[in-house]
Parts: C-alpha cells; sequence; structure tokens
C-alpha cells in the first residue's frame, strides 16, 4: 500500500502543500506557486485527499495547520531540499538556474552586504530570484524548520531560541557606539552604563517585538533604557536624534557614516558593551547542496570586500591621503 501511494503521487503537491503550510493562505501560496487562486484551492482539496487529513484548518484568523499537518511541515523542510538535490545531482550551473533563495538578515547587515550580494547573485544567475526579509526573534527557527534558507544573525541566539543543530560562521565584527545631536547636553567622549540610564533612547525595535541584540547587551550589564522613540530601523534612528537629547546606541559603521554631517556627534559606548557578531546561518542538511554553498560562498565574498574597503579606507585616512588619489 505504501508503495502504491508513491507510485500515485505527483510531488508537485510536496512543494504547494510546503507553500501553503508556510503562507497559511491561499491566495498568497498561489502567487508564489504561480496558480490561480481557484487552482490552489483544488490542489489544497487534491492534498487532504492524499493525506486523509485536513491539513489546513480555518480559524478567526485565517488558517492553521493541523497536528498533523505541522509533523509534515517540519518533515517536508527536510525532505524537499533532498529531493531537489537527488533530482538535480551535484551539478549547479548558476547560468540556467532558477528559483528563489530566501535569506533573512538584520538590518546593518543588509545594508552592508545586500548591495555585493545582489550584485554577485545576478551577475552570474540572471533568472534566480532572492527574497530577503527582516532577522528576528524567530529566524534561528525558521532556518532550522527550512522556511528560509540562510541567516545572517546579528548577536548569539538566546538558547530557548532554537531546537536543532545549525551550522554558524563569523562573517564580521561590530563595535557599538553612540550617536548624539551635536547639541546633546552630554559632552564627554565616552557613556558610561549610568550615563545611559539618564537620557532617553531612539531604540531600535525588533520586528516581531523581541529584544534586539542591542538590548539584550545592555541587559547583561543591568541597563534598561529609557525608551524616548521606538523606530523600526536604524536609518530612523539617526533621523530621530536632531534637535534632541536622545541617544542612540547604533554599529560603529552605522555611526560614522554621520561623521561629517555637523548635525550628528559620536561618542564612545559603555566599556562593558561587547562587539556585535554577525554570524552566517544555515542548517546542516544544506552543507552538500551545491547551490546553497554556492550562496554561502558568495555572501562570504561580499562579507570579505566590505572589509577590504574598510582596511583600505582606514589606510588612506592614516596616511592623509584623499579618497580620489586611489
Amino acid at each position: 500500500m505504501r508503495m502504491t501511494h508513491i507510485r500515485n503521487a505527483d510531488l508537485n503537491l510536496l512543494e504547494a502543500l510546503a507553500i501553503l503550510l508556510e503562507e497559511r493562505h491561499v491566495s498568497r501560496a498561489a502567487d508564489r506557486f504561480h496558480l490561480s487562486q481557484s487552482a490552489m484551492s483544488r490542489t489544497l482539496q487534491r492534498l487532504r485527499d492524499t493525506f486523509g487529513d485536513e491539513l489546513l484548518v480555518r480559524t478567526g484568523n485565517g488558517y492553521e495547520p493541523t497536528s498533523r499537518g505541522h509533523r509534515i511541515q517540519a518533515e517536508l523542510a527536510d525532505i524537499l531540499p533532498r529531493l531537489e538535490a537527488l533530482l538535480r545531482g551535484d551539478v549547479f550551473d548558476p547560468a540556467t538556474a532558477t528559483g528563489e533563495f530566501r535569506v533573512q538578515c538584520a538590518d546593518h547587515a543588509t545594508a552592508l552586504l545586500g548591495p555585493g550580494v545582489v550584485q554577485r547573485v545576478f551577475r552570474a544567475a540572471p533568472q534566480l530570484s532572492l527574497r530577503i526579509t527582516p532577522w528576528s526573534g524567530g529566524s534561528f527557527e525558521d532556518v532550522a524548520q527550512g522556511r528560509v534558507d540562510l541567516a545572517v544573525s546579528e548577536g548569539a541566539a538566546p538558547e530557548a531560541a532554537v531546537s536543532g543543530p545549525l551550522h554558524r560562521e563569523l562573517l564580521f565584527e561590530e563595535e557599538l557606539v553612540c550617536l548624539l545631536a551635536d547639541d546633546h547636553p552630554f559632552s564627554g567622549r565616552r557613556l558610561t552604563a549610568a550615563d545611559c540610564l539618564r537620557r532617553p533612547h531612539a531604540i531600535v525595535t525588533a520586528p516581531d517585538g523581541g529584544r534586539t541584540a542591542v538590548e539584550r547587551r545592555l541587559a547583561e550589564l543591568g541597563v534598561r533604557r529609557p525608551a524616548g522613540v521606538r523606530v523600526p530601523s536604524l536609518s530612523a534612528a539617526v533621523a530621530a536624534l536632531p534637535g534632541t537629547a536622545l541617544i542612540a546606541v547604533l554599529p560603529r559603521r552605522v555611526a560614522l557614516a554621520q561623521a561629517d554631517d555637523p548635525a550628528y556627534r559620536v561618542a564612545e559606548a559603555p566599556v562593558e558593551l561587547r562587539p556585535l557578531a554577525y554570524e552566517l546561518v544555515w542548517h546542516p542538511r544544506m552543507d552538500a547542496d551545491p547551490a546553497h554553498r554556492w550562496l554561502r560562498g558568495l555572501v562570504r565574498e561580499a562579507a570579505e570586500a566590505v572589509g577590504a574597503a574598510e582596511a583600505e579606507e582606514a589606510e588612506e585616512a592614516e596616511a592623509g591621503l584623499p579618497e580620489s588619489s586611489v
């Protein structure tokens, strides 16, 4: 009976099911699978007949997976990449490759690495697409469950955030500094942890409402910052500062990008505030996948290029040479 099910199965249905379980919305799943809504509804009914389970049931907030749907979703996250690798073999040709890579990336890492990664991907693989979504507290679990192919994290994962083994590789570290308005009441070159408690902050919030890596770093020091304004991005935090007594604790490269703007002043952060580690994160099941290896290589190249450019700028600044001289 089990072999009969395999002979009668349509493997395309498994990919459709994975998308349905991820989106939990027939119209959005249809758009991703390039079907009409009615065709995706028929596909869902075929899947229900095949598995003998409702798989997705309506609730007040849309669709939710059944208990079996949850189990199938976890299994498909492992099975589908293996099937794709089995059918494709060990050969990956970027020039003819199609499909979509799903990447979750911290805000700062997206700004630093995104341009280099995008250029490298589309220069070599013009028919591929990239879906880059914000990093959140659930990103480690998304990688573990196969909802995304790759992530670039900001800071270490809380133990409870990961349900399975993940591979992690350091891409770069970033010191934290404080960005202030030029006329900010604080006049010192470095803030202490106590200073951080005395003035309101421009706080960048996590997309899922959880704590960012900066918040976790400050919590390690026992510091809970008074929130003057909460914003969704680093650029919004920078824009909020002029004309206020707000403090923004930011990655050094974000703050130094404002160094030539007279509206801003950079101060050193508390000495106890350790640098943030930005890591490449993927599931071990993707280790040998040729397409995934190729993508990981491009992210590494982009990180190395950023580091090389920064080192060159530092050498020029030390030598007192204008940038245009190179």
